[in-house]
């Protein structure tokens, strides 16, 4: 069971697990995807109508309806949903005065754990109760970081609560997979976020990166993964080559955070996950700014300034772009 999870909206998390779900059943799999955003992305991605969602995760969290009758498969065959609404929104405040109430997903899942190869649970964007109880059923967490520098910031308030996670209620919750997504080969930052994140985590991070990609963005709109959508495309086959490692990782490798420092114990003023320093790079001349330093140690302003250093003072960004 498989936690897709990152408290920064839009960095690919509902696009991940639909598309690794996918991927996986193409594949042979018995694949049960849990929509635990009250926005839905997933349940629409794999083209569940709005009026098809009578049992859905909310009924299941809140009102203990069994899951199964909550289940709708999808037109990959082996692959099912357990889909959201809206209502979802409201479960973490009605759960507020509930007993044990952070391992309710847990239980609702455990008669079912058997039944599926895996099982992805798609959590919103926050670190509230409904990821909370993600991580409390999960065995696995997958990470989605967006190419972007600001996709970087809270990643330590995530993994610290992982961390408390998994000291207090979920032993066994293994981070076992970031992912880099939404990257785009034309720009500089692009590479770097990449290097960086990749010699900070280093096993960690997933050999295959997740391209930008038109149709990638188009395939929701149409109720189809990627794989279905435009199966020679360039997200589908990154996507599957994902499923690949996915499926074949080991997550007894990944067993504590001792070797994440201090971005694990959550020590960091910023919640920012401290970055590797960078490789020894040949003498820079007087003025020069050196690109870790310009994007990752400074703020918007110091940002401006290493443009007009790295232009010679023209005052326009670096050739290929830095957004």
């Amino acid at each position: 069971m498989i936690a897709v999870a990152n408290q920064k909206g839009g960095v690919g998390k509902s696009t991940t697990a639909v598309n690794v779900g996918a991927s996986l059943a193409e594949s042979g799999k018995r694949v049960l995807v849990v929509d635990l955003d009250p926005q839905g992305n997933a349940s629409t991605g794999l083209g569940i109508d709005h009026t098809a969602r009578i049992a859905t995760t909310y009924q299941v969290i809140v009102s203990g309806t069994d899951i199964r009758a909550a289940m709708v498969p999808t037109a990959v065959g082996g692959l099912w949903v357990v889909p959201s609404t809206i209502d979802l929104a409201g479960a973490e405040i009605e759960l507020v005065s509930q007993f044990s109430r952070e391992g309710r997903l847990a239980r609702a899942l455990d008669p079912i754990r058997e039944d599926f190869d895996f099982i992805l649970l798609d959590c919103p964007p926050s670190l509230g109760l409904l990821t909370v109880n993600a991580l409390t059923a999960a065995e696995e967490l997958i990470v989605p970081i967006q190419c972007e520098y600001y996709a970087l910031e809270g990643l330590g308030q995530l993994l610290k609560n992982v961390r408390l996670v998994q000291q207090n209620v979920n032993p066994r919750l293994r981070l076992t997979g970031i992912v880099m997504t939404m990257f785009d080969s034309r720009t500089r930052l692009a590479d770097q976020v990449v290097s960086e994140v990749r010699a900070y985590f280093g096993p960690r991070v997933y050999d295959v990166v997740i391209p930008r990609s038109v149709r990638l963005a188009e395939a929701p709109g149409f109720g189809r993964p990627i794989t279905v959508y435009d199966p020679t495309s360039r997200g589908a086959v990154a996507y599957r080559r994902l499923a690949e490692e996915v499926a074949a990782r080991d997550p007894e490798l990944f067993l504590g955070f001792g070797d994440l420092g201090d971005v694990a114990s959550g020590t960091q003023g910023t919640g920012a996950a401290p970055v590797a320093p960078a490789a020894p790079v040949a003498p820079q001349e007087a003025g020069e700014v050196h690109p870790s330093e310009a994007f990752f140690g400074m703020g918007d302003r110091g940002q401006a300034e290493a443009r007009r250093t790295w232009d010679g003072g023209a005052g326009t960004e670096p050739e290929g772009g830095i957004e």
